[in-house]
């Protein structure tokens, strides 16, 4: 059997080692547009850091050595331009002659990534003008630093390599600004999430601008302004880290069925609408495996994992890709942020019964050294107790929550199923009930009516309005709120009125549920906790 790959990196090498080793005899060829065959994508922003240091370290393989030790041939600097299913061949142009070349296949992969979106703004060939997609953009925007010319820098994306690449720039004492049209930062995470990381990052000195239009980059020979919708920006450089395209233009007149963003169509076992053909990584596709539509998830994990099952189907075998669930994790100025499966406004655009809950819980035992704190959000659909997502921010480890949360997800599991989970624990990596199945226990609480809660998000919106305000700290934190100690709330407590709605508030929303108990057992009914209490959210004037 005669395979050949196009591309290279996660997807396409990962496929190609595989077929090798389910079927030694089979001729596996992968072409590459790039020199590399395979590097570290996801290392790059800290490689600009400083953080990984040898840039040897970006380059997983060179072609020699990935051939030699699969036994794959490797062309690298060719392009594909052209693919005829009739006589399975394709047509590759080399980036340096020109000169074209025909390669024949029985089994054919595509694993062609994407590139990143150049905006269409004048100033982008500028000298200092950098995007963040190979080793090359790295090794160059760290060269650029480490010769000291640049005091400034403007991100333009805040996703997460966008946001990524800031902070090792700001670790490197450059002053960072980051803009983007979207109305918040971080995708994927909802509004007050992303709003929180947003307030974080300005109290690090790295300032996002949300709702900002890219209009000019500006210089004579070198970058010196950035001119946005809403001021100029001094800069000595400029990221572009606006999205990607996926890389499937050669693909045009082909007859294989695209999407309307340019990814591949494929099916449950990665094969395209022809049956020889498979495609895998940032060009394809795929499913969301809690809704099962269409879902386009560029990350090296799915990459790696896509080509993997490609390579098992091409190999005889019939393996079905569950799909992603959008997993993502990022460290981010000191602190990590993860989600996996629907975020609330997913999960209601899908028709979902949502409900939600955020509480602010120890990341290990509190008497711990290092001890810090996890901002978990739970949602889940309250007519069949589904489990649909999860989005967590804190110091210590977000992506034992977060994959936690991936298993729950991808066995289906009901909020209940989640309550008593038998997890580890030691003082120096949890608490004794884990952190996560605390934060079940809040949203089941909240489900059963238990607790009665108002979210951060009604809270920004305005649903307080009408509210008194109650500060059930262990001391007065809020100006102009009524301070009420928990000790003295015991049932037949007659301290406020009972006809006004109460708005019950501490610094993390244990003290004011533990409150809540209390009142409703001595007869007050409009008594609501704002969850995740003032650790996460900026409380108002009681006037204002």
């Amino acid at each position: 059997m005669e395979v050949l790959i196009l591309g290279g990196v996660a997807a396409g090498t990962k496929a190609a080692a595989k077929i090798k080793r389910e079927m030694p005899e089979a001729k596996v060829t992968l072409v590459t547009k790039s020199g590399d065959v395979s590097y570290a994508g996801c290392g790059l922003p800290y490689y600009v850091g400083n953080v990984i240091r040898d840039k040897a370290s970006l380059i997983v393989n060179t072609p020699q050595s990935f051939s030699d030790l699969t036994g794959v041939d490797v062309v690298t600097q060719m392009e594909a331009v052209a693919v005829d299913r009739a006589a399975k061949k394709v047509t590759a142009r080399s980036v340096t002659s020109q000169e074209e070349c025909v390669y024949s296949y029985d089994k054919l992969v595509i694993a062609t990534g994407a590139s990143p979106v150049k905006p269409p703004v004048d100033g982008t060939d500028l000298e200092g003008v950098y995007f963040m997609r190979t080793p090359q953009d790295a090794i160059a925007v760290r060269e650029a630093v480490d010769c000291g010319s640049v005091k400034r820098a403007v991100v333009v994306g805040a996703g997460l390599i966008g946001l990524e690449v800031a902070e090792n720039l700001a670790a490197r004492n450059v002053m960072v600004s980051v803009i983007d049209m979207a109305p918040q930062i971080l995708p994927g995470f909802d509004t007050e999430m992303a709003a929180y990381v947003e307030n974080w990052l300005a109290d690090h000195d790295i300032m996002t601008f949300t709702g900002t239009k890219l209009e000019a980059i500006l210089g004579e020979g070198h970058v010196e302004k950035v001119k946005t919708g809403r001021r100029a920006m001094k800069a000595d450089m400029v990221i572009l880290s606006a999205g990607i395209r996926p890389n499937t233009g050669f693909l045009k007149d082909s007859g294989i069925e695209l999407w309307p963003n340019g990814t591949v169509k494929v099916d449950e076992y990665l094969r395209t609408s022809d049956e020889n053909i498979y495609a895998v990584g940032d060009c394809a596709s795929v499913t969301n495996r809690l809704t099962g539509k269409t879902a386009w998830s560029p990350m090296g994990s799915s990459a790696n994992m896509e080509g993997r099952i490609a390579a098992r189907n091409i190999c005889g075998e019939q393996v079905k890709y569950p799909g992603v669930l959008g997993t993502a994790v990022a460290r981010l100025a000191g602190i990590n942020v993860g989600r996996t499966g629907l975020n609330e406004s997913d999960a209601r655009q899908q028709g979902y019964d949502v409900i939600t809950a955020l509480c602010v819980v120890d990341d290990k035992a509190s008497y711990y050294p290092g001890a810090s704190n996890f901002i978990i959000k739970l949602v889940a659909d309250k007519t069949t107790d589904q489990f649909l997502g999860l989005q967590v921010i804190g110091a210590g480890a977000v992506d034992k929550v977060v994959d936690i949360a991936v298993m729950a997800l991808s066995m289906k599991a009901k909020v209940a199923d989640m309550e008593d989970l038998d997890l580890s624990y030691a003082p120096p990596f949890s608490t004794a009930i884990h952190p996560l199945v605390t934060a079940v226990n809040v949203l089941k609480n909240k489900m059963s009516g238990r607790m009665d809660s108002m979210t951060p998000a009604e809270y920004e919106a305005g649903k307080a309005k009408g509210f008194q305000i109650i500060d059930l700290g262990k001391a007065p934190s809020i100006d102009k709120a009524l301070y009420v100690r928990l000790e003295d709330v015991k049932p037949g407590y007659d301290g406020l009125d009972k006809e006004n709605p109460l708005l019950l508030i501490c610094t993390r929303g244990r003290r004011a549920y533990m409150s809540q108990v209390q009142l409703k057992a001595s007869g007050y009914t409009n008594a609501r906790v704002l969850e995740g209490g003032t650790s996460f959210n900026t409380i108002e004037d009681e006037e204002e």
